[in-house]
């Protein structure tokens, strides 16, 4: 009820505040030429995940960008840092304490509890005629679909990153000249071309580990197997395991195939038995807690790394460091991503990132006019991205961004974590990144992928979250075996003992409770 006559508030007394003296001008088709009073000097604190930086550069740019933010609408803006450390707790309990301390919030509905959020009145509601008036370029930008999949029950609550490609679906990086040797003419399309690979791998360059897995990647595997020989759609957020959900058929009847799709499952766990046999990864895969596979792949120590599309676009650009480009000129990286064999891929939530204003904020309308800016304004953009231009970045002569001779990470990196508000009409290429490939890649993926179909569903666990977590550590405890063919007797008998260890502990009762919530909301 706060935060309704909050909203209402700010509505009914724009007109008031749209021809106050002191004011700048902000516009747009939707809210006008509108004048905003702007006659107080504002802070507005940007709350965001990740460790504070200490080497004084972001605080350069931020002075540079105050500058034009006081310009244009009289605020400056600072940046709170929520820590690694015991992340989402401190980010809660943050918002939890309604004190004035954030305005712009950093969210998401995947993995930064967005939607408790905005149930527990931890953000503001966000009027059209808030929208229009205070952040009128993003309002146009977003479309009308893009606003609906940004409300709970029927009002907004967040300003979505749609316009920003990435993509975190799952796949395997991997040689693509080596498997080109193995006779994968175009490369590996299938679990079953990984097997080839790998075994070719192994017997051809003895003194390189195929995937030196730290036995950590259990549930990526099996989730991507899944996702490979079904048209599974998980609903994100219940378990670490992503253990519920639909298919592409049927989106809104809720199963499980961890207890229905026994075959499969007993097919993944012999070929996970077949790659330890062929010496995928080390013997003591489930205690190898040094392994660095990512950095060793740069370098030639590993033969593939599995991990998601944004990380396979660093490792196939030929960057410094990255010696496998340098040592051999013939040297490539594919990606086989999960899903590949049946068109599976299901694109990014548009609310996998998206921005908030707290429903404790003293200038929420202020809050708004910035965020507008750090979304829509090059310069601000540019800033607030990079860097200050000639000292974190710089551009080539056909215009793409590279780091300044004199650039040194230690003391000339920025952090601002700005995961939130990306713009690809304001992005600036990376010089460094391999464009053939990646356009190549994400075209795929537009012709295949649906959009994440449950963005709005906020499910309602205290019933059920013990079950879970019961569910979750039973995945644990027996995929860490079944993922790295580390388990006793028969493909059969351990699938069997997996299955029967979930129906014990609930996943029917849960399932049952999933799809009551979704006929409630879907039907």
């Amino acid at each position: 009820m706060k935060k309704k006559m909050l909203a209402a508030l700010l509505a009914a007394t724009m007109v008031a505040g749209l021809t106050a003296c002191g004011s700048s001008e902000t516009g747009g088709k939707s809210g006008g030429d509108l004048k905003v009073d702007t006659s107080e000097h504002v802070k507005i604190t940007y709350m965001t995940t990740g460790g504070k930086p200490t080497n004084g550069a972001t605080e350069e740019m931020l002075a540079e960008l105050n500058k034009i933010l006081t310009e244009k609408v009289n605020a400056e803006l600072e940046i709170y840092y929520i820590d690694w450390t015991d992340y989402l707790s401190v980010y809660n309990l943050t918002l939890a304490q309604m004190d004035g301390t954030v305005d712009l919030v950093g969210t998401a509905s995947d993995w930064l509890d967005a939607w408790p959020n905005a149930k527990n009145g931890a953000f503001l509601e966000l009027s059209e005629d808030m929208l229009k008036t205070y952040a009128p370029k993003t309002w146009e930008s977003v479309s009308p679909e893009h606003w609906e999949l940004c409300k709970y029950n029927g009002e907004i609550y967040l300003m979505p990153e749609d316009n920003y490609a990435q993509w975190t679906n799952h796949g395997f990086a991997y040689r693509l000249d080596w498997a080109k040797e193995a006779g994968l003419a175009d490369g590996v399309k299938s679990w079953e071309d990984l097997t080839t690979y790998f075994r070719y791998v192994k017997e051809t360059y003895p003194d390189v580990i195929p995937w030196d897995s730290d036995g950590t990647q259990y549930g990526q595997m099996v989730g991507g197997w899944v996702t490979s020989h079904s048209n599974y759609v998980a609903i994100d957020g219940l378990n670490a395991g992503a253990m519920w959900g639909g298919t592409k058929d049927d989106l809104y009847t809720v199963y499980s195939p961890y207890v229905t799709d026994t075959d499969s499952l007993v097919e993944f766990a012999k070929m996970m038995k077949e790659w330890d046999e062929i010496g995928v990864w080390k013997t003591d895969v489930l205690n190898n807690t040094a392994s660095d596979n990512r950095e060793d792949y740069k370098i030639g120590r590993v033969a593939a790394e599995q991990h998601h599309t944004q990380t396979w676009t660093d490792l196939c650009s030929h960057k410094a460091g990255y010696t496998i480009y340098d040592d051999d000129p013939d040297a490539e990286t594919g990606f086989f991503y999960f899903g590949e064999e049946t068109g599976n891929v299901v694109a990014l939530s548009i609310t996998h990132g998206a921005m908030a204003v707290s429903a404790a904020s003293k200038n929420p309308e202020r809050a708004l006019m910035v965020y507008d800016l750090l979304r829509n304004d090059p310069d601000c953009y540019k800033l607030i991205n990079y860097g200050i231009k000639g000292k974190q970045w710089d551009t080539d002569e056909s215009g793409m961004r590279i780091q300044p001779a004199s650039y040194n990470k230690d003391t000339d990196s920025i952090t601002t974590n700005y995961w939130w508000g990306r713009n690809d009409d304001l992005e600036i290429k990376d010089a460094t990144m391999n464009w053939d490939a990646i356009d190549k890649m994400y075209a795929e993926y537009d012709k295949i992928k649906i959009d994440y179909p449950y963005g709005q569903f906020v499910p309602e666990v205290d019933n059920i979250q013990a079950k879970i977590n019961n569910i979750s550590e039973i995945h644990t405890n027996y995929m860490k075996q079944i993922a790295f063919g580390k388990y006793q007797g028969t493909a059969e008998e351990i699938v069997a003992e997996y299955q029967n260890a979930l129906k014990a502990a609930g996943i029917d009762e849960v399932t049952a409770e999933l799809q009551k919530q979704f006929d409630a909301l879907y039907k």
